[in-house]
């Protein structure tokens, strides 16, 4: 007997946040001038990334780039006020939670290891030896210096 869920391919991560987030309108600033006090335009989502049920790797670098987004119960917040109208905002915050999203799914890439030759690290060693007797040389004279 089926469950209801589909056997196909896994729901992609953006899709699967839009639809667990809550979705709620604020009588916001930002542009509309008299409209913005009359009608609620902001758009504030609400997601829990616990629910989301991400990989450690990716959790982490969710947490990361959120900041102060994330609050302490693990809602991820983003909010919205930038257009006049509540469908344009809806879209832009949507668009918002799409792109962190994906920002935490990319891998950073690993930083290559810088290779020093005998030739460069003789010269650093020499230079800072070098250094050192300038900077001992500084300070007050010695009995032995008269």
């Amino acid at each position: 007997m089926d469950d209801g869920g589909d056997q196909g391919s896994p729901e992609p991560l953006s899709a699967r946040a839009i639809r667990l987030a809550q979705e709620s309108f604020l009588a916001g600033s930002g542009p509309g001038g008299q409209n913005a006090n009359k009608v609620a335009t902001e758009v504030e989502l609400r997601v829990n990334i616990y629910a989301l049920r991400l990989p450690p790797p990716v959790f982490t670098r969710l947490r990361a780039l959120a900041g102060s987004k994330l609050a302490g119960n693990g809602d991820l917040i983003v909010t919205s006020k930038a257009h006049r109208t509540q469908e344009a905002n809806r879209q832009d915050a949507r668009a918002k939670l799409a792109a962190l999203l994906e920002d935490a799914q990319t891998e950073p890439k690993r930083r290559a290891k810088t290779r020093l030759n005998r030739v460069g690290k003789t010269a650093r060693l020499k230079t800072k030896k070098t250094r050192g007797t300038i900077k001992a040389n500084r300070g007050k004279p010695r009995p032995s210096d008269w």
